[in-house]
């Protein structure tokens, strides 16, 4: 959520930063209501203080004798009317509520104008492209050859878009996920926690899937308002809602290996083919809370703890800076990590990387303590995957594969597969 004073300060300014998100931001509603908010506020000020005098005035009548009735049926309708306003104003500020948390969070000055993923500039290559002497084959081809790889069974257990992996290639997706909790841990400091996989709509409030992205959600009937996490930035964000950080305690740096459940509205008719884009799949997520001066720094690092595992695991990929248009709803500044697919010679994203500035720490109320001033103050956070499971496993099988259809297993996994170095 944005400042509210920053709203009613510098309104304009505001507003044609969200425009580089396409965002057109009613000025002209929030002026409206925030005007019915403060004149409510002000005439509920007024009558308490005069509901004040008049409890004065009747005590005094009362002792001096005189018929206090009319003073009290005056005090009556005081109160009455401040029933009425607070009512009203309950209303208007349940409005402003609603309309403020649709609202994005306002662009950084280095994201680029631009319309789409089209718009997007990159900023690096590491490796090269892969090229073979023979004809790439995609995953689903490599997976299905020897039936590790099932999507017809996962679409009768369940239905389109999701996968059953056996024997050698289901191993090689756990094997994944230990390989990421490890570097990111034993190498770039990262606690690990575990967490739900059911989170409440407040936590999805706090972190900005909630109200906006309902639809892209999966959730669960009955009486508990619950709904399976789109990814572990939900549950691990929310550890720090309506909570003050010492000074000592942070920066904090969580990762978490959670599945994710996305049910993807909007992306009707992309990817149908493989695991590209799947309700259900697994991902290694980094967040960090920091104060607000180490946040652009943090990016960075958070940023390269994502790259360490494609550099480990030797897969060409490139960094991009996102656009406005291609911006999410929470981030304030995004780099995406895109790895290379010989199967379908394009780079796909596999992670992104965001620093959300204080806009879900707002939302949360997540704060620390500024040793300087002894007051609290909104955390900044970020989050990242480090990596998306699936995609990884999926660039591993196309960059890795034989002329004889095999997959040569990569260095840094071989331990972690018993020593075997093909499957």
């Amino acid at each position: 959520m944005l400042d509210p004073k920053l709203l009613r300060t510098d309104l304009d300014a505001v507003a044609l930063k969200l425009s580089k998100k396409g965002y057109a931001f009613d000025t002209g509603l929030f002026t409206d209501l925030d005007n019915s908010r403060k004149h409510l506020q002000s005439t509920t000020e007024q009558l308490q203080s005069l509901r004040k005098l008049q409890a004065t005035k009747i005590g005094k009548a009362a002792k001096s004798g005189e018929d206090i009735a009319p003073l009290k049926a005056e005090g009556e309708r005081i109160k009455q009317e401040l029933e009425n306003l607070a009512g009203e104003y309950k209303q208007v500020q349940e409005q402003l509520d609603a309309l403020l948390m649709g609202v994005p969070n306002i662009p950084d000055d280095a994201v680029p104008e631009g319309a789409s993923e089209d718009d997007n500039i990159e900023l690096r290559v590491w490796g090269e492209p892969t090229r073979f002497d023979f004809e790439a084959k995609d995953h689903v081809d490599l997976g299905t050859a020897n039936g590790e790889l099932d999507f017809e069974t996962a679409a009768k257990i369940t239905g389109s878009r999701f996968a059953v992996m056996r024997g050698n290639l289901a191993r090689l997706h756990r094997a994944l996920i230990q390989f990421m909790l490890d570097v990111q841990t034993r190498q770039h400091g990262y606690e690990e926690v575990y967490v739900p996989y059911l989170v409440n709509a407040e936590s999805l409030r706090g972190t900005g899937q909630l109200p906006k992205f309902e639809a892209d959600l999966f959730k669960v009937p009955g009486d508990n308002d619950f709904y399976l996490i789109p990814t572990a930035e939900v549950p691990v964000t929310n550890i720090a809602r309506d909570r003050i950080f010492e000074a000592k305690e942070i920066p904090c740096r969580f990762t978490s290996h959670t599945p994710c459940f996305r049910s993807e509205a909007g992306s009707y008719g992309r990817d149908t083919r493989g695991m590209i884009r799947q309700h259900q799949f697994e991902k290694v997520e980094m967040v960090q809370l920091v104060e607000p001066t180490k946040s652009a720094q943090a990016l960075e690092e958070l940023t390269a703890h994502a790259e360490a595992i494609l550099q480990q695991l030797e897969l060409p990929y490139r960094v991009v800076l996102l656009c406005g248009g291609d911006l999410g709803f929470s981030a304030t500044k995004t780099y995406d990590l895109e790895v290379w697919l010989p199967g379908q010679q394009k780079y796909r994203e596999i992670s992104s990387c965001s620093n959300m500035g204080d806009f879900q720490a707002r939302r949360m109320q997540a704060r620390w303590r500024n040793p300087e001033t002894g007051k609290p103050e909104l955390l900044h956070t970020l989050n990242g995957s480090g990596l998306a499971v699936g995609r990884t496993l999926v660039a591993v099988l196309e960059n890795y594969q034989t002329a004889e259809g095999k997959i040569r297993i990569p260095t840094a996994l071989q331990s972690y597969m018993g020593g075997i170095k093909e499957i």
